[in-house]
């Protein structure tokens, strides 16, 4: 007879589910978590109440650039949340000028992010980026609807899978000052995949083809890599 499988011990299910509750760090984000641990731990030498509030304020910038996992829908023909947030503007509006797709308008779905949320952003669908490109601009509030034409930002053209041309755009805000994208032209990415990051305070434009079904109105928040934003056009 075959001996039983060994149960895990308490200490290894106790570290499972703290991975399983705690969301993993985003690279950008561990060398300022790293320094306010640093700081936190010399400030703590000279005043225990500065120590425990600079502790306080690591512990926020671990929960900021936080990269929860994700279980992204698989179904075809659809375009998912670049980022958490809340549906800010459901319009048509010309795409990014940097891009080159034209001047016909596209429905743009705006997703405001408050330094509350998490602030990475996921590609919203399969495919290969054609383009990606940096533009400077100024730092208007991002909850703006003039701020996806004047603020800084950063552009993609995705080209999905089953040949449809949509648009992700980081857009600066008030606070953000920085705005992080990993992909290049040319790259193959996954609906769902991790692909920039700004900080602290911003929001994503996600543009798809006129006659896309919106399934999202303003207002309605949104949950990064999974909640469906809209059904392509055929």
């Amino acid at each position: 007879m075959s001996a039983a499988p060994e149960k895990p011990g308490a200490l290894a299910h106790a570290v499972a589910l703290t991975k399983s509750i705690i969301p993993p760090l985003h690279p950008a984000g561990r060398p300022f978590v790293a320094g306010g641990a640093l700081a936190a731990l010399l400030i703590r030498a000279k005043s225990r109440r500065a120590g425990v509030l600079a502790g306080i304020f690591t512990a926020w910038l671990a929960w900021f650039f936080r990269e929860p996992r994700r279980v992204t829908p698989k179904r075809p023909g659809i375009a998912v949340a670049p980022a958490d947030g809340t549906v800010s503007h459901v319009v048509e509006a010309v795409p990014p000028a940097e891009l080159g797709l034209g001047e016909t308008p596209m429905l743009r779905v705006s997703v405001f992010l408050s330094v509350f949320d998490v602030h990475v952003q996921r590609t919203p669908a399969t495919g290969v980026v054609v383009s990606a490109v940096h533009v400077p601009g100024k730092f208007l509030s991002a909850d703006l609807d003039e701020a996806s034409e004047v603020n800084e930002r950063t552009s993609v053209h995705l080209r999905t899978d089953d040949g449809h041309d949509l648009a992700v755009v980081q857009i600066a805000g008030l606070v953000a000052r920085r705005i992080i994208c990993s992909v290049h032209d040319g790259d193959k990415v996954l609906a769902g995949q991790t692909y920039g990051l700004i900080r602290f305070g911003s929001r994503v434009d996600l543009y798809v083809p006129t006659g896309s079904r919106v399934l999202v109105e303003p207002g309605q928040r949104t949950i990064g890599g999974e909640t469906v934003l809209a059904e392509l056009a055929s």
